[in-house]
């Protein structure tokens, strides 16, 4: 099924999943997604896939001591994707650190069918106070 959401609607649930990523509502979150809907985080090798497993995954990352906030640098619609350059801004302990980071968001009929989030993985790992894997 193609989206039937204009350019501005698509925008809009961006903004309504960053709203809630804020918040921390992962339900909400996850019910943007289709039933079958993906976010890959470039920082994985393979994507969360459904709409559930995306739910039970952010459940399990919570962390009380950890807020992040999504800065919208520019967003549009690109090919019927929206496209969105932002700084994430992960506070840990109080510690604020900000990371670039590019969204794609892919639509099928009302809601997000693929997410893809595009940033430099050491850069978002010293944001949240790790550091990475020896390889």
């Amino acid at each position: 099924m193609a989206s039937t959401l204009t350019d501005e609607q698509k925008i809009a649930t961006f903004r309504k999943m960053a709203d809630a990523w804020e918040k921390k509502d992962w339900r909400t979150c996850a019910d943007l997604l289709t039933e079958d809907g993906a976010i890959h985080s470039m920082m994985k090798d393979e994507p969360t896939r459904g709409r559930e497993a995306f739910y039970q995954r952010m459940l399990m990352l919570t962390s009380p001591d950890k807020q992040v906030k999504l800065h919208i640098d520019r967003i549009g619609v690109v090919a019927g994707a929206v496209v969105c350059e932002r700084r994430d801004e992960v506070i840990v302990d109080g510690v604020s650190n900000s990371v670039p980071v590019v969204g794609i968001l892919e639509f099928d009929g009302p809601l997000i069918s693929l997410w893809r989030e595009y940033y430099d993985r050491n850069q978002l790992l010293a944001a949240q106070g790790k550091t990475a894997p020896k390889s």
